[in-house]
């Protein structure tokens, strides 16, 4: 059983910085790595909209963040960050990770973290 679990949310004036992680894990103890992964959010009273995503080196970033947000997964590949700069009232919104987990046992199947709170106050 793989899970994602995000964390690093909370409340953060308008201009500050936070980084979202995504950690990977399998009851099993298996190994396992993550291949691609993205980010995504949903305002509130609003749809899930993605953020960001990488595969490989290879990064893409809405236009709504970029420049302001980086994507990143650990030389490991069982975490993966959001590293959110110059933040605004209007991202925020509780975040998702999504990633594509590869174990030996199941292959590479997607799964979704299940969010955190990011509050943003002007």
């Amino acid at each position: 059983q793989v899970q994602l679990v995000d964390t690093g949310g909370g409340l953060v004036q308008a201009g500050g910085s936070l980084t979202l992680s995504c950690a990977a894990s399998v009851t099993s103890g298996s190994i396992f790595r993550i291949n691609r992964g993205a980010w995504y959010r949903q305002p509130p009273g609003k749809q899930r909209e993605l953020v960001a995503t990488i595969d490989g080196g290879l990064t893409h970033f809405a236009d709504y963040v970029q420049e302001r947000f980086t994507i990143s997964i650990n030389g490991h590949k069982n975490t993966m960050f959001l590293q959110m700069n110059s933040l605004r009232s209007e991202d925020t919104a509780v975040y998702y990770c999504n990633a594509d987990v590869w174990t030996p046992v199941t292959g590479t199947n997607n799964y979704w973290g299940q969010g955190t709170q990011v509050t943003v106050s002007s």
